[in-house]
């Protein structure tokens, strides 16, 4: 695809732009910025529709009290129990426990410490009901 031809379909990136390969003038390959294509736009909107309901379908389960609040921020955080089990150094069996209301509220505060530092939060932002 020649420098040109670059596909400028504004999406997802917004303010940003992807990068990718196209022929110069010289007939070399080189980085053009794009500010999109279409078809990945589509796909990526749908990915985005997709995540967003399971982030609100675990929200209110939270609030149903069905999941802890770990529960949430680990969607939010576009993880999953075996992601977040590399980082917090607990097995996945640990984790999914720490999904559980009761089990949640009678965690030690070094660990609520460490699953909020991995989340990028507070740890009095972790034990809040998310809104």
């Amino acid at each position: 695809m020649e420098k040109k031809d670059v596909s400028q379909d504004k999406g997802i990136y917004g303010q940003w732009h992807g990068i990718s390969y196209a022929v110069n003038e010289n007939g070399d390959y080189e980085l053009t910025s794009t500010a999109g294509w279409e078809p990945a736009n589509v796909a990526n909107r749908q990915v985005w529709n997709l995540v967003q309901h399971e982030i609100e379908d675990v929200l209110n389960r939270v609030k149903n009290n069905e999941l802890s609040p770990i529960a949430y921020h680990t969607v939010r955080c576009l993880m999953d129990v075996k992601i977040l089990s590399r980082y917090i150094g607990f097995s996945r069996f640990t984790v999914r426990r720490h999904f559980k209301p009761h089990i949640f509220k009678r965690l030690d505060p070094a660990i609520l410490e460490r699953y909020a530092r991995i989340f990028g939060i507070t740890v009095e932002q972790l034990q809040e009901a998310p809104k």
